[in-house]
């Protein structure tokens, strides 16, 4: 009952919103808006920095100092987005994966178009290894267009030499700005929050003169060896699900170690209402689960007792 008012409202309340009719102004005080609405962790504190000269939110378990540390880059189709659409997610992830977690505020389109937010996402990832993080305890994380930037930005660290960090979360996924993808046409009606329009006018936003299948926009036609362990979730409802399960048979085929989790009758980033689906409750103790074994342990604990979580399902 919960799942299917919740789809009823974002189907009602958010999509129309997310529609070329409407400015990328008007869909960023919308996106704050609606995050007013979600549900964030308590034992979490938040601070803003500026890291490689972007603004960012660092958000940190209050029981642990923690050693190891998620770069997340926020959805929103590379228009919007930012601390008031994705706050709240990000203190769920610090409480699950035991880490500190930065979510910087990258250049947006139109304004910025390709490629200012894979120079910003590259920038801090440079910083933060500068700062002392070592690579083995990072990961890198991103959902929707942040998803892609995530992949993007892990290729560009490959290929300008840096170390890779330890693993790759990713919450569906946009890979492809072409939207070549079969689920664009066929799930349309099923996804309650995007549809292809909107998708597109973000690509083109984005990309500005940039070709859509470039590896650097769209990474899903990037070479992806050598890079790290992906975990990828998706919504078997939504329009980018071919995204998803494309982006794993690519990064599979070239010896990443990449594992898909489809969750079934669940929409673009459902792991946004964690505190009222039980399903992304499970989803992100899932992530949590994989930054922390692939991250290796963290630094001292104040209160182990205060982050135990749900066991992985």
């Amino acid at each position: 009952m919960k799942r299917t008012l919740l789809s009823w409202f974002v189907r009602g309340c958010v999509k129309p919103v997310l529609s070329p009719s409407f400015s990328a102004r008007a869909q960023r005080r919308w996106g704050r808006f609606i995050g007013l609405f979600l549900l964030g962790a308590r034992g979490t504190a938040r601070s803003r920095r500026k890291i490689a000269g972007v603004p960012a939110i660092l958000f940190s378990p209050t029981a642990q100092r923690p050693a190891r540390t998620v770069l997340y880059l926020h959805g929103g189709g590379y228009v919007m987005g930012g601390e008031g659409s994705h706050g709240k997610l990000m203190a769920r992830f610090a409480k699950a994966a035991q880490a500190q977690v930065w979510l910087p505020d990258y250049h947006l389109a139109p304004e910025h178009p390709f490629p200012a937010a894979l120079r910003d996402a590259l920038a801090v990832y440079a910083a933060l290894l500068e700062q002392g993080h070592a690579p083995s305890q990072i990961a890198l994380a991103g959902d929707s267009a942040g998803g892609g930037l995530a992949v993007a930005t892990a290729v560009a660290i490959r290929d300008s030499g840096l170390p890779l960090p330890a693993s790759l979360v990713l919450l569906s996924p946009w890979v492809d700005l072409s939207l070549a993808g079969a689920s664009l046409q066929t799930h349309v009606e099923r996804d309650c929050l995007v549809h292809p329009q909107w998708l597109q006018a973000c690509a083109t936003a984005y990309r500005g003169a940039t070709p859509a299948n470039d590896p650097g926009c769209s990474p899903l036609f990037a070479d992806l060896r050598g890079l790290p362990p992906m975990l990828i979730q998706v919504g078997s409802e939504e329009v980018l699900l071919s995204d998803a399960e494309r982006l794993a048979d690519t990064a599979t085929a070239a010896g990443v170690q990449a594992q898909l989790q489809q969750f079934d009758g669940l929409w673009h980033v459902f792991q946004l209402h964690a505190g009222v689906l039980r399903e992304s409750d499970a989803a992100i103790a899932q992530i949590g689960h994989f930054i922390r074994q692939t991250t290796g342990p963290t630094s001292a604990c104040i209160a182990p007792d205060a982050m135990k979580i749900a066991a992985p399902v």
